[in-house]
């Protein structure tokens, strides 16, 4: 296991590599392409990739560069749809075999997140102050309700590095 720059890793081939919440912060378009680009340079022949990542809904315009989530969250933050996530890593090589969405789940456990914040609010500002407990509550429940709204989602893609034309995956996910 791994924590680093994507852009800083000169050694592989590998067998798998997983993306946790990677992809939200790569930036545009170009600069995604480039990171699945990178990814597939660093996968053997039939290599597995799982990129797990909140994407936006089509119809969803979200709040732009100054909307509250880029300005006290997370300021390199920039979602984007599913489809040009899927796009950009079969332009780099990586055939997308098996996509799961966590919309529900995610709308869920931010749910308890905010539970959890709120039956520890002293705790919290505490550690942290009062203004930003502040902004990550109304940030986690916000973002419940845009899960549940549709307007943005949880998703998981496994894809294989084209090679021999298999990347040894079961025909049918059974995990």
């Amino acid at each position: 296991i791994r924590i680093q720059d994507y852009r800083d890793i000169g050694d592989g081939p590998f067998d798998a590599i997983s993306s946790i919440g990677m992809a939200e912060h790569v930036g545009g378009a170009k600069e995604l392409r480039t990171y699945f680009g990178q990814v597939a340079g660093l996968l053997k022949p039939d290599g597995r990739f799982l990129n797990h990542a909140i994407s936006q809904a089509a119809t969803f315009e979200g709040q732009g560069k100054n909307g509250f989530i880029q300005r006290f969250v997370f300021p390199d933050g920039e979602l984007h749809e599913i489809g040009e996530s899927i796009t950009a890593m079969q332009e780099a090589g990586l055939e997308a075999r098996h996509m799961e969405t966590f919309r529900l789940h995610y709308a869920r456990t931010l749910r308890h997140w905010v539970n959890n914040l709120e039956n520890n609010w002293d705790d919290a500002i505490a550690e942290v102050g009062r203004g930003r407990a502040w902004v990550w509550r109304l940030y986690m429940a916000g973002c419940a309700v845009a899960f549940e709204r549709g307007q943005i989602q949880l998703n998981q893609v496994v894809a294989v590095h084209e090679g021999r034309g298999h990347g040894d995956l079961p025909l049918r996910q059974d995990w």
